[in-house]
């Protein structure tokens, strides 16, 4: 045993440091407490006395620093990611949240970084799986959601001492985002698909999202008792989940959830809004109004028909049985009446922009616009210049506006040019 190699026993709480049986120097250090409340006692083990006293002194600067490694298993990628969506996120965030976090960790971190350890995760590994993603075809928007879900997850980690070091999803640089240039329909567009809604099956549910911008869940989650006819007024309260399945069966039919004949639905069908400013009142244009009463009619009318097939859930846009609507359902319902109207085709948000560009037509103040549109005040500015896009009859009054000023020329329309000096 080397000279002044005995070892001694230190005051609880201090490192410790002596020669082994095993020919090497060892220490040991209190870094914290278990949860079981016993002292969290980490060892280190090396070949000189010096380097044993480095190595002592390096693990109590990480201590007092708050840089320890947590004890247990260490994590992989793979298995933090797997524990943090379903143990730590799910039970926390909105079943759309949700969702995206389960396709980024699914689909794309786990398969793509798994195996790395949590704490050996560079930047650079973030960055290469961006790029690779988008080589491989996946949208910009989809790589910046993993950038953001993966973010999100580390700083839980690291709130949870799993991670020690800066969290390499704050240093990767994102996928850079192009805002995509959105064009509004137009009047004449707009009066088209109406026409063409005129001739289909819940023709009010397209007439609300044109003229008063409602979000797709918004409006599929109006039920009767939003709305009230005589006042001309309806309520938005609540939106309209997609739906989730499990098997009825034992998963012995050969099918997805979703197909199974026995399928049995294990989300709810709608969550309150997400802010203040979503829940709002908003007036109806009396051609909404009357064509509500109509649709009121009809279903009545097909309540009638299907007798005891009739789920009765209130909900003003319903299946030909009174269910809810499926948003997937919705959303080919809206391609078909783009065909059907022989209008270029676009996203169904792309008709919350066309309502948001009719109310700066109509010279609407912001604060109604932010009202209408549920936007929350410290963000209504923002979105006011992503949804109001200048058309060109927006366009043509302001031109026409300064040529007034400039050269003497009268404002509006057909006006004649004067000569100036």
């Amino acid at each position: 045993m080397p000279e002044n190699a005995k070892r001694t026993r230190n005051p609880n709480g201090e490192s410790t440091i002596y020669f082994g049986k095993d020919g090497r120097w060892h220490g040991r250090v209190t870094v914290g407490v278990r949860d079981d409340g016993r002292p969290d006692r980490r060892h280190v083990n090396r070949k000189t006395k010096a380097e044993i006293h480095s190595a002592v002194r390096e693990l109590e600067k990480m201590r007092d620093a708050g840089t320890v490694r947590k004890p247990g298993k260490r994590w992989t990628v793979k298995t933090w990611l797997a524990h943090w969506v379903e143990e730590i996120a799910a039970p926390h965030v909105s079943e759309n949240t949700i969702d995206g976090y389960r396709v980024a960790v699914n689909v794309h971190l786990i398969p793509g970084l798994g195996a790395h350890r949590l704490d050996k995760l560079e930047p650079e590994h973030l960055e290469r799986l961006y790029k690779k993603m988008q080589a491989n075809g996946s949208a910009a928007g989809t790589a910046h959601q993993v950038h953001r879900t993966v973010r999100a997850a580390l700083n839980e980690a690291k709130r949870r001492g799993h991670l020690t070091k800066p969290n390499p999803a704050t240093i990767a640089k994102a996928p850079k985002l192009d805002e995509e240039e959105i064009e509004p329909y137009t009047i004449e567009e707009v009066q088209q698909l109406l026409l063409q809604a005129g001739k289909q099956r819940n023709a009010a549910r397209w007439v609300i999202a044109l003229a008063l911008g409602l979000r797709q869940g918004e409006v599929l989650g109006l039920q009767w008792s939003d709305v009230d006819l005589d006042a001309g007024v309806i309520r938005v309260r609540r939106g309209r989940l997609r739906p989730r399945y499990a098997h009825g069966c034992g998963e012995t039919c050969g099918r997805k959830a979703g197909y199974c004949p026995q399928r049995e639905s294990v989300r709810r069908e709608t969550k309150a809004t997400k802010s203040r400013a979503g829940r709002r009142p908003i007036g109806l244009p009396e051609e909404l109004t009357a064509l509500l009463r109509e649709h009121k009619v009809s279903q009545d009318r097909e309540r009638k028909i299907a007798r005891d097939l009739w789920i009765d859930k209130g909900y003003v846009f319903t299946s030909p049985t009174g269910e809810p609507l499926n948003p997937n359902t919705d959303f080919h319902k809206w391609k078909e009446l783009l065909k059907a109207a022989g209008v270029r085709d676009g996203r169904l948000h792309d008709a919350r922009h066309t309502a948001g560009t009719v109310l700066l037509i109509l010279g609407v103040s912001d604060t109604i616009v932010d009202a209408i549109m549920g936007w929350e005040p410290g963000k209504s500015g923002r979105m006011r210049s992503r949804y109001q896009h200048l058309t060109g009859r927006v366009l043509k009054d302001t031109a026409s506006k300064v040529s007034g000023l400039l050269w003497g020329r009268p404002e509006g329309p057909g006006s004649g040019a004067q000569n100036g000096n």
